[in-house]
């Protein structure tokens, strides 16, 4: 199982439970196919760089999931096909960044100054 990004755009002129219901159907669709979802994050309205399909907003959603090639290949089609996406794009985390830890930061000795002569 690899780890993926998600990122959906949908169209601002649906209705809050239209997107809602859709997003819920792709995190289905990923388990049922054997993956595992992850996080979902709903990042809102947003304005676009430039007009894409005749719109300047759109809603933005970031799904993070953990699956086989397969499945995000099937996703993919399933996205092409929804009406209710304008884009989507689906990126896979290399195992390095997915794996990574913060460091904690390195303890610093201290010298003590030393005593005045």
């Amino acid at each position: 199982m690899r780890p993926y990004e998600v990122v959906l755009i949908f169209d601002v002129s649906l209705e809050e439970e239209t997107i809602r219901a859709a997003v819920d159907r792709f995190v289905d669709f990923i388990r049922t196919h054997g993956g595992n979802p992850g996080r979902v994050d709903r990042w809102g309205k947003r304005r676009f760089a430039y007009e894409l399909n005749h719109r300047w907003e759109g809603y933005y959603v970031l799904i993070e999931a953990t699956s086989e090639p397969s499945t995000m290949v099937e996703l993919h089609r399933t996205l092409s096909l929804a009406d209710e996406v304008i884009r989507h794009k689906i990126v896979r985390i290399p195992k390095e960044v997915a794996g990574a830890v913060k460091a904690e930061p390195a303890a610093v000795d201290l010298v003590p100054d030393p005593a005045p002569a």
